[in-house]
């Protein structure tokens, strides 16, 4: 169906449920309950998940089917960012404009970077691309002031000259970003039952709607020849070489369809929050990334998606894990223990939910050099082994007649 076989649309389909019931997998807990610090089903965190996961998603296409490893991703979410603000500027507050525009610009300026840094590989890439996303940092904070406002970032202003809407609204505000007129990007629903609540968002179901367009083309992209292709130039690219292909077009447009998923990553980022920084082209932004493709599964479908929510479920959760709330968890032993295992765990949260993210990393790479997926198939695995086990069982009990 829609051109996938039965174990990639059977796997499009976990994607979509995931996407599409976020706001009740993500809020397991009471509003009211210790343990609802743990919910992370507010709009602007499951917005991150999913931008990121289309962020990574698009890196994985690169690094995970070429084996280039690119560190100057982040300069194409900047982009992106910029585009998008830059529409809401002067056209009007409508997001598909800006994102449209967004992924075109990202595009081109993807194909300028991929076409000099392509011409080597290795370390000797992965260096180019660290350097043009840091002429772009840097640009971005001095040069290009006009264009990005520096290191205040650019934003919106009552003095827009908007083609297609009014500068300010009734009462004298900005206006908001919409899908649709009358429909806002930050317009929500909330569903209480009982002591659950649970947060449905216009914006975050625009971003997941681009997260299963992303996810599918990734799919369809992974199982075409262009894939095998790109699969082919990981394996053993020198070999192609001898052959007489040439393979810089496959990279080339691999390296081109990568940054424009993360110009269309860096437009759904401006569409939630009309707000463009330098920062988001800092080499810790494209690092970040790579991060999440390794830690998710580098090569695979899912893989990615899965290690955007692990990260940034850290960063927006286990690091709000301070001092007070955990004498809060252990206040019924003796205080002098109480005292003794805070002091252990401290470290371990807050401000260094790193350090804990640092040793889960490399305990992945080390075990599972294949990240979360590889960790799942295992388990998959076992149970089916435990499961057949028992069926050979009774089948010994009870042979067939």
């Amino acid at each position: 169906m829609f051109g996938l076989d039965k174990k990639d649309f059977n796997l499009f389909l976990v994607v979509a449920a995931m996407a599409l019931l976020a706001p009740f997998i993500l809020n397991p807990f009471p509003t009211d309950s210790a343990l609802a610090q743990f919910n992370a089903g507010y709009p602007d965190l499951m917005q991150r998940f999913v931008i990121f996961g289309i962020f990574a998603i698009g890196f994985n296409i690169l690094f995970g089917l070429t084996g280039y490893l690119s560190f100057g991703h982040a300069a194409f979410l900047g982009v992106g960012s910029y585009s998008a603000v830059w529409v809401f500027k002067l056209l009007g507050m409508n997001v598909l404009p800006a994102i449209a525009l967004s992924v075109v610009v990202a595009g081109l300026f993807a194909l300028l970077i991929g076409f000099v840094s392509l011409r080597r590989s290795g370390i000797y890439f992965s260096i180019l691309t660290l350097a043009f996303a840091q002429m772009s940092f840097n640009l971005a904070y001095s040069v290009l002031t006009p264009i990005t406002n520096g290191e205040t970032g650019l934003q919106l202003t009552l003095n827009d000259p908007r083609i297609l809407g009014s500068s300010a609204t009734a009462d004298g505000s900005i206006p908001v970003t919409n899908l649709l007129p009358g429909l806002e990007i930050r317009s929500a629903y909330d569903l209480v039952i009982g002591p659950w609540s649970f947060t449905f968002n216009v914006g975050y179901y625009l971003c997941a709607l681009f997260l299963l367009l992303a996810f599918y083309l990734s799919v369809r992209i992974f199982r075409s020849p262009f894939g095998m292709m790109l699969r082919a130039v990981k394996s053993n690219q020198q070999r192609m070489h001898y052959t007489g292909l040439n393979t810089r077009p496959y990279t080339l447009a691999a390296f081109v369809i990568s940054g424009m998923y993360a110009g269309l990553a860096g437009g759904l980022m401006a569409s939630m929050d009309p707000l463009a920084g330098a920062e988001r082209m800092q080499w810790t932004a494209s690092g970040e990334v790579v991060l999440m493709t390794i830690l998710g599964g580098a090569g695979t479908l899912i893989g990615p998606v899965l290690g955007a929510g692990f990260i940034k479920y850290f960063e927006n959760i286990f690091s709000k894990i301070n001092d007070n709330v955990l004498h809060g968890w252990f206040a019924f032993m003796p205080d002098g223990l109480e005292d003794f295992i805070v002091t252990i765990i401290h470290p371990f949260i807050g401000k260094g939910w790193h350090l804990t993210l640092g040793i889960l990393f490399m305990l992945v790479v080390i075990f599972l050099p294949g990240g979360l997926v590889e960790g799942g198939q295992r388990i998959a695995k076992m149970f089916r082994k435990k499961s057949e086990g028992t069926d050979t069982h009774v089948d010994a009990k009870h042979p067939a007649e």
